[in-house]
């Protein structure tokens, strides 16, 4: 399972997005952040009021020079079908990642193999390749795209602003932290 502040292997992915099907590689995205929001199956109830909401944060997110993918095991046949008939999720205009073999959801630590399918997982990556936070629940539980949004956000402002840091449920505008880095040496 890739760590915290470890560099992402490149993966290249079948992806549904804008009425198409095409082939893209993590690397294309390289020098923007990327959120990946894997998920358990299309045709379910949680996972649609996930992506719905984080598709109404999407711009949001793109201010941020972010990508989103949203990663489940189902082929982009069923990734289509599904945009094609579920008022949610015809409101997604991210990549949908098909990760049928369950590799990419191995890479990352979520994948359930007696099932073939993912656990919720909310990982964001760095404009160079390097993963700087996760999240990982339960099927049972839907996430909270506003909190992955503060938390990228966090991250960027980490990013920009070296020495500083951000305390608990920081978000934009609030003061940070300049830890001594002396002190921190020594403790």
């Amino acid at each position: 399972m890739i760590q915290i502040g470890q560099k992402i292997p490149d993966f290249e992915l079948d992806v549904f997005q804008d009425n198409l099907i095409k082939k893209i590689k993590l690397s294309d995205y390289k020098g923007k952040w990327i959120v990946l929001i894997f998920y358990p199956n299309d045709f379910t109830f949680i996972c649609p009021t996930e992506l719905e909401e984080a598709s109404k944060l999407y711009d949001e997110f793109k201010k941020l020079n972010t990508e989103i993918l949203a990663v489940s095991t189902d082929t982009v046949y069923a990734h289509k079908v599904w945009h094609d008939t579920s008022p949610s999720i015809k409101k997604i205009t991210f990549p949908m990642v098909a990760d049928p073999g369950g590799k990419l959801c191995r890479e990352f630590g979520v994948y359930i193999e007696d099932r073939g399918i993912s656990l919720r997982g909310s990982f964001i990556i760095d404009p160079d390749g390097i993963l700087k936070a996760l999240e990982i629940n339960d099927n049972s539980m839907g996430r909270n795209a506003q909190e992955l949004l503060r938390k990228l956000q966090a991250a960027s402002f980490v990013r920009e602003h070296r020495g500083q840091v951000c305390p608990a449920s920081w978000k934009p505008g609030k003061e940070t932290l300049k830890p001594d880095l002396e002190l921190v040496g020594k403790i």
